[in-house]
């Protein structure tokens, strides 16, 4: 049964309000948020009452709504980070569910069960709760919320170990396909298959950041924010002067796309590819450099990643670094060898029957 003085001025609007008699006697109103914040606050004002305390002035103070720290938050992002289109996509979201909720009545049990109704995978998942953690951070920051929400949000396991890459037929039919449809394409995906580079950061690329004479690519801020240098390849260089030819009178070496998703997604399609996506390029472009012999401190290089955790996903590829290892080994350090036979020091008995 719900607590006598908690009420909805809107009946099922979500949005709750607390009514109780101050230590003068005088009967005040507050607008809270979520129900279980409404009894708690309800309580908290009758123990001031009896306590004879003036109730606080914060009541008189207007709710911040999430709809303004989420503004601040992509404001943050547009600024900072590569992934702020990405942002506003999961805010937009965000704001349809909270939007017009004042941001510190918002309950992690709240967000967790529209999480959960969304049916989302566990990357995505994660996504909008580190979207949700920044938004806070930065609005404690600014001194509109006390509490980052977020960090009592479950984070949800992903399945990083999983490696999709092209293999040589499916590549072969991509082809036909691209050439059919959208010829002008292909130098696209061959630059994406002899680079590793992601779609981000391709499609951001600016002939400006290519030097064709050293044959070294610049990307200007990476994932993890530094400026990196991309090697390139007699056959990356190829796709370059190709796309040179269609995009050279533009900025970008892609001719200004946003990413790939308009034509690849498309062409995967009519492949009849499954579960391929344009990131598994870069799968491919790692799965093929391990194959070729490339050692995977190499390959973590190339794919420009701090550590060797996710590079030891394409291990099973190569096992021939590992009997080289162990064959290195095993010459540094030969096996005692003897033709004669050697005397155990002592010998096992048989066992005699036992007399009944």
């Amino acid at each position: 049964m719900r607590q006598r003085g908690i009420f909805e001025k809107v009946p099922d609007s979500g949005e709750w309000w607390i009514r109780y008699a101050d230590a003068t006697g005088r009967i005040r109103r507050e607008k809270v948020g979520g129900l279980e914040e409404a009894e708690t606050r309800l309580r908290l004002r009758k123990e001031e009452a009896k306590l004879g305390n003036l109730p606080r002035l914060a009541w008189r103070r207007r709710p911040v709504l999430f709809r303004k720290i989420g503004e601040s938050a992509l404001a943050y992002a547009d600024r900072h980070k590569r992934s702020a289109a990405d942002d506003h996509v999961r805010m937009s979201k965000l704001f349809a569910l909270f939007g017009d909720r004042a941001a510190d009545s918002i309950t992690p049990r709240e967000i967790e069960t529209c999480f959960q109704e969304e049916n989302w995978s566990p990357a995505t998942w994660n996504r909008y709760r580190a979207l949700l953690s920044l938004t806070y951070r930065l609005a404690i920051r600014a001194g509109s919320v006390k509490e980052n929400v977020a960090r009592f949000i479950q984070h949800k396991a992903e399945n990083n170990g999983r490696v999709r890459f092209l293999s040589r037929e499916e590549e072969e039919i991509l082809r036909q396909v691209i050439r059919q449809k959208f010829p002008e394409r292909e130098p696209e995906l061959d630059l994406a298959l002899h680079t590793g580079l992601r779609s981000g950061e391709q499609y951001a690329t600016k002939w400006k950041d290519v030097d064709f004479e050293q044959r070294v690519l610049t990307i200007p801020l990476d994932k993890g924010g530094k400026t990196s240098h991309v090697p390139l390849s007699a056959a990356a260089v190829r796709a370059l002067l190709d796309l040179s030819r269609s995009y050279g009178s533009t900025e970008f070496v892609c001719g200004g796309a946003k990413s790939p998703r308009h034509w690849f997604e498309a062409a995967v399609a009519m492949a009849k590819i499954e579960r391929f996506t344009w990131h598994c390029l870069r799968h491919t472009f790692a799965s093929r450099l391990v194959m070729s012999g490339a050692d995977l401190r190499t390959v973590a290089e190339l794919l420009r990643d701090k550590t060797l955790a996710m590079v030891m996903r394409y291990a099973h590829l190569a096992p021939d670094h590992k009997l080289a290892a162990v064959e290195r080994m095993a010459i540094a350090f030969p096996e005692l060898r003897t033709d004669t036979k050697l005397t155990p020091a002592f010998e096992v008995k048989k066992a005699e029957p036992r007399l009944m």
